[in-house]
């Protein structure tokens, strides 16, 4: 049996270390008082940005082509939406034991927020799995998490969502669907705007999500949310979030066989039903947690990371599964099932 081929390096992600820089620099220098108030009312302009270019990147004659392979994205969304979240509730059981209370929420706030869709599709195309399902796929379950998620934390995690309420609702129908369904309406007139220039927006996309950051980690700092966590509690959250990933990545992959795929969309299953976004979630979590949003996003980051260094060393090792002989690949380790052909030696001295 071969052994599985590990990448050169595992990749620590350049935007992870940053968003590590933007928290330490919010516990040196919070903003406090009008610094605060600034940087709350620029939070709130970008939360709103970013959905109105999410809404208007998102194409809506490609998702609509995307549904001809509606098992595969059902399949996802009911990886996404709805085995996650019972694995979140099902980790209440380590509270206060294990997990503190806030712990605990951002732990299943991760398990509500929607899939990734850039490391989907760049893993499974490394894996040589079916990439135009792992785009669609992403894009229905971001799509769905402007809506899904909002919904669920009001339905899961109740008080713990910043005192949810009617008002926060309308809140996120405001700063989240508002500018996303806006985005969708001007998609035809921005759209080539946004893909000209779609290096520089990234920069924006990026710089918003770490304004948000230092927000969120600044109001957590004035209000002493820090002092509630220990090493110990981090590292029984980390082996917990080990866990869960392993978790999905078996059921996505098992189950997607049990189900009759073939190898080319298990992947795709795979690798967009067992991730969660970082750039969906961090804004999100803003707006439904309020103050307490720096500890409810530090599981989010953690697992990030914990999902790009596991996928990568996955994907490689399904890039090198020996071919079958239908051309597909087989799970390493198996031989196909063919009648050896006679061999003939090659001839000597030619």
């Amino acid at each position: 049996m071969r052994r599985p081929r590990l990448p050169a390096r595992l990749p620590l992600d350049p935007y992870v270390l940053a968003l590590l820089a933007t928290v330490g620099l919010a516990a040196l220098l919070p903003a406090r008082g009008a610094a605060a108030a600034v940087a709350d009312g620029a939070s709130t302009a970008a939360v709103a940005l970013l959905f109105f270019l999410y809404g208007a990147r998102l194409s809506t004659r490609e998702a609509l082509d995307g549904l001809r392979h509606w098992r595969l994205h059902l399949t996802v969304l009911a990886c996404t939406f709805l085995l996650f979240p019972a694995l979140g509730l099902a980790a209440r059981v380590l509270v206060p034991t294990l997990l503190t209370q806030p712990l605990y929420n951002g732990l299943l706030f991760l398990c509500l927020v929607p899939s990734t869709v850039q490391s989907s599709i760049a893993f499974t195309s490394i894996a040589r799995g079916n990439v135009p399902a792992a785009i669609c796929a992403g894009s229905f379950s971001s799509l769905a998490g402007v809506v899904l998620t909002p919904l669920l934390a009001g339905a899961l995690l109740g008080g713990g969502a910043g005192g949810f309420s009617p008002d926060s609702l309308l809140k996120i129908a405001v700063q989240l669907l508002l500018p996303f369904l806006l985005g969708q309406l001007l998609r035809g007139r921005v759209g080539g705007f946004l893909t000209r220039h779609k290096p520089v927006l990234g920069y924006v996309d990026r710089g918003s999500i770490l304004l948000v950051v230092y927000a969120a980690f600044s109001a957590g700092m004035a209000a002493g949310v820090w002092h509630r966590v220990s090493l110990p509690r981090l590292g029984v959250l980390m082996a917990v979030e080990a866990v869960l990933l392993a978790v999905m990545l078996l059921v996505t992959w098992y189950g997607a066989a049990r189900l009759g795929f073939g190898r080319e969309d298990r992947i795709a299953i795979q690798f967009a039903g067992s991730k969660k976004s970082l750039a969906a979630g961090l804004p999100m979590a803003s707006v439904l947690f309020g103050a307490q949003a720096s500890l409810a996003v530090l599981p989010l980051m953690l697992f990030h990371q914990t999902q790009l260094m596991v996928c990568a060393v996955l994907a490689r090792r399904r890039a090198g599964d020996p071919p079958a002989p239908d051309g597909t690949q087989l799970p390493a380790g198996r031989v196909a099932e063919v009648s050896p052909r006679p061999q003939h030696p090659a001839p000597q001295g030619r």
